[in-house]
């Protein structure tokens, strides 16, 4: 059984956390759900976030399953370079990302781009279909940094009319 967790996070008053809370418990309702109210801008000053952190990568090495559900991705980090590196250092402890409003880029999905590796030959064509492989899992690494980027690029544009 896996160990899940839904993480919300607001940043501002006008936000309302409830949204995300829902959102996740109506696809996975024996998620933890782990709160983080009126984040500042580091990522460090994120409790429990932290705590999450902290508890996930011990699960993790410990054996268990575990998954961190959000309900976007912009409720990860801020920094779209952040989140991509977070997200290949959980992906490669075993730990799945679950974006409810942008399923292709659940960790799922990269461990399929991954496994769907063209078998080789053992001829000469091995070279060419090492080439596709290693440009499945570019696209799929590329798709994932998109995202991240426009989500960022959102939050800006957010926060820009909010000021």
């Amino acid at each position: 059984m896996k160990e899940e967790y839904g993480y919300c996070r607001i940043s501002t008053p006008k936000q309302n956390i409830d949204r995300q809370e829902l959102n996740i418990l109506e696809v996975y309702p024996t998620a933890h759900i782990i709160k983080e109210v009126y984040t500042v801008t580091k990522t460090t000053d994120r409790k429990e976030w932290n705590k999450l952190y902290k508890l996930v990568k011990q699960e993790s090495a410990a054996g268990k399953e575990v998954i961190i559900i959000f309900d976007s991705v912009s409720r990860m980090l801020r920094n779209a370079d952040e989140r991509f590196t977070l997200y290949e250092e959980l992906f490669n402890l075993g730990i799945d990302l679950v974006f409810l409003k942008e399923p292709h880029i659940n960790t799922d999905t990269y461990k399929k781009a991954l496994e769907s590796n063209i078998q080789m030959t053992g001829t000469n064509v091995d070279f060419i279909l090492e080439g596709i492989n290693k440009y499945l899992l570019s696209l799929a690494k590329e798709q994932i940094r998109i995202s991240f980027e426009q989500a960022e690029k959102d939050r800006e544009r957010i926060f820009n009319i909010i000021l």
